[in-house]
């Protein structure tokens, strides 16, 4: 028994050795495996630097002129989402500007406005803004909205005063229900804070898969399996391989997650909450789980070429399902439990609510189970297609001769 034991040891270090060999002499893997880990969260990171979308250009078209008219461009300028970059004389010629795109949305003050509320009726400050591009839309309209209620709420007060009320009474009655709002884990709002935590799990998963497939590919390219064909075949000889090609991968992908979660995370200033061994409790099953999905799919690629083409195909798919670009309470239920199959669906909103909002790995122990049963299972699946594929293998070379 002990002599059986040993000897699996031996090849799980000899197939661990092994990959860790055919990674590094494959160009393609290296880049896959280490420098697209780095180039991909650095471009994303520098893309979302800004966090939230400041001082956008925007058109204010004053037909009044009057005094109140000119304070409210001013105020419009002097919100954090809006730059007056232009003071065009007609609505027309704002139009050309916004379609030349050098404003992003266009303010339109009306005839009769400082009129209109000085005399006590309702006026309109129009906004046009362009809903096809919603974060741009979400800040022009933001900015005006702010704007305007602010200067609404000016007038109010005044008026209240020259009635003669106090000035207590006055912001009292012109806000009887004042609504303090929290960014809870996100005190910025920042777009980079909520999407790169994810988008690291993706490209940890998709990076991963994409190389083991390379690297199954490359094997049925050069007729390779004859190195793994003998020791597959024997009793259980499928899963010294499978443990021994999956840890080499984690050995690299641990120095990975360590640079992308924590030196790139830190680096860039995100919330961060996470206790740091919770945090690898769950990492760990999702590596595994990924490394053995990967090797369930790599036997069937009859060249590298095809990994590639197969992956990143299926990219764009993992990234829309795993709830990250749109709620997952809006994706149809059948679609979303499909998405299941792909570890980054569970482990993407774990992981944040591990490390954004500061849950423990009991309050994400579901998520945490299903991996782990998710690893369990495409272990399994690893062990029998590469059971099958070497005995596929077998008859060939025997038809072959």
């Amino acid at each position: 028994m002990w002599n059986s034991i040993i000897k699996n040891l031996e090849l799980i270090v000899y197939f661990f050795k092994n990959e860790l060999k055919s990674i590094f002499t494959d160009a393609g893997a290296v880049l896959l495996f280490m420098v697209a880990l780095v180039i991909y969260p650095l471009l994303y990171s520098v893309a979302y630097q800004k966090e939230v979308i400041r001082d956008i250009p925007v058109a204010v078209v004053d037909l009044d002129h009057t005094a109140l008219s000119r304070q409210a461009a001013r105020m419009a300028d002097a919100s954090e989402q809006l730059m007056v970059a232009y003071k065009p004389i007609s609505l027309k010629e704002a139009e050309n500007l916004f379609y030349e795109g050098k404003v992003k949305g266009v303010v339109l003050i009306p005839n009769h406005f400082e009129k209109d509320v000085l005399s006590g009726k309702q006026s309109n400050m129009v906004v046009y803004s362009d809903a096809s591009y919603f974060l741009l839309y979400k800040q022009v309209y933001a900015g005006a909205v702010y704007s305007v209620g602010t200067l609404s709420g000016g007038i109010e007060i005044k008026r209240m005063l020259a009635e003669g009320k106090s000035v207590k009474q006055a912001f009292d009655q012109q806000e009887p229900l004042k609504v303090q709002s929290r960014f809870l884990y996100n005190p910025s709002g920042g777009y980079g804070s909520f999407v790169l935590p994810g988008i690291v799990i993706l490209i940890l998963q998709q990076t991963m898969l994409i190389g083991i497939g390379m690297l199954g590919g490359t094997s049925r390219e050069k007729n390779m399996f004859h190195i793994i064909h003998d020791k597959v075949n024997e009793k259980w000889g499928s899963i010294p391989v499978i443990l021994g090609k999956s840890f080499a991968y984690i050995f690299i992908y641990l120095f990975n997650a360590l640079f992308t979660m924590v030196i790139l995370h830190n680096w860039l200033n995100f919330p961060d909450n996470m206790n740091f061994m919770h945090t690898v409790l769950l990492l760990i099953p999702f590596l595994f789980a990924t490394a053995f999905m990967g090797l369930s799919i790599s036997v069937f690629f009859r060249e590298r070429v095809y990994s590639l083409l197969f992956m990143v195909f299926l990219s764009p798919v993992v990234l829309f399902l795993s709830g990250l670009s749109w709620p997952a309470s809006a994706i149809p239920k059948g679609l979303y439990a499909a998405a299941h199959l792909f570890p980054s669906t569970t482990m993407i909103p774990a992981y944040i609510r591990m490390r954004i909002s500061g849950a423990t790995i009991n309050q994400v122990s579901g998520d945490w189970l299903f991996l782990t049963i998710q690893m369990i299972i495409y272990f399994v699946i690893a062990c029998i297609v590469y059971k099958l594929a070497m005995k596929k293998f077998t008859k060939a070379s025997i038809g072959n001769e």
